[in-house]
């Protein structure tokens, strides 16, 4: 009976691996033979991906959002990081408090959210004409790089970087090394940058991924305040090309698991440095 119960709960395993399998992977093996296939000459070819890089404003999307990725990833960790080593090396008790307000970008709509966004940008030319404020609200609105969808994007990533960085503080013994080291007279700054961040590479390369991930994907803020970054551009695209956008797309896809496959690799190489250099 034992073995036949064993049985019973491989196969059911497998069933279910297969058919999130197939749920996965026949989307985009669909995608792929949609983009692969001339319809017109009934043949199969690549001109659809080469041709990515010489497509209309691929390269000026492309790089706004890298741009904006950059600048959310190191924003986003640079106002996280202290903040999370103060959270749990001096004031514990407010954890809960800062969990409470990283997640409230996952509560509130983004409809409502962007909505907010162009209230206020709205109140350069009518209330702040004439002023330094309306100078600011004017320049973070430049479509070579948009500054208000880069804090816009801060705010959004918070929940993403909070978690990361809540996992991996809670995974490794900072107060012992962060007393250790202060003990052997090292300031706050080697502190962060030389004993909190290599035990925390793991977290953080998972943070930066989720941010770039965020940025990389987003479309609708990008859309209703009439940017054109990356997924604004790939949707476009579609309307009048629509095996090129798919072929974007799945090259997309390829990268961004390819992205995520090195930062899996770097980061379990990360935690067994750490783990070498503390034995």
């Amino acid at each position: 009976m034992n073995g036949q119960h064993g049985l019973r709960t491989r196969l059911t395993r497998i069933g279910v691996l297969l058919f999130a399998g197939a749920y996965f992977a026949l989307p985009i093996v669909s995608s792929f033979l949609f983009s692969i296939k001339d319809n017109q000459a009934n043949v199969w070819t690549a001109k659809y991906y080469t041709g990515i890089v010489g497509a209309e404003g691929f390269w000026p999307s492309l790089r706004t959002s890298l741009m904006m990725a950059v600048l959310v990833i190191g924003i986003s960790l640079a106002l996280m990081l202290p903040t999370m080593l103060v959270v749990h090396l001096r004031h514990p008790k407010v954890r809960q408090l800062v969990e409470l307000v990283t997640l409230l970008p996952l509560v509130i709509p983004p409809i409502v959210l962007v909505v907010g966004v162009r209230t206020v940008l709205g109140w350069g030319p009518d209330y702040f004409a004439g002023t330094p404020t309306a100078a600011f609200l004017s320049g973070i609105q430049d479509t070579n790089l948009p500054w208000v969808l880069v804090l816009t994007y801060v705010v959004l990533a918070m929940p993403f970087t909070y978690r990361s960085l809540d996992a991996g503080l809670r995974a490794i013994d900072l107060h012992t090394q962060v007393e250790a080291a202060r003990n052997l007279g090292a300031g706050w700054g080697t502190v962060l940058t030389r004993i909190a961040a290599p035990g925390l590479r793991g977290a953080l390369l998972n943070a930066s991924f989720l941010a770039f991930a965020l940025v990389i994907g987003e479309y609708t803020i990008a859309s209703i305040l009439l940017f054109t970054p990356f997924p604004v551009w790939l949707v476009a695209l579609g309307l009048d090309h629509a095996q090129l956008s798919v072929s974007v797309s799945v090259l997309s896809l390829f990268l961004t698991w390819l992205a995520l496959l090195s930062i899996s690799v770097i980061g379990s190489r990360g935690g067994r440095s750490a783990t070498l250099r503390s034995v």
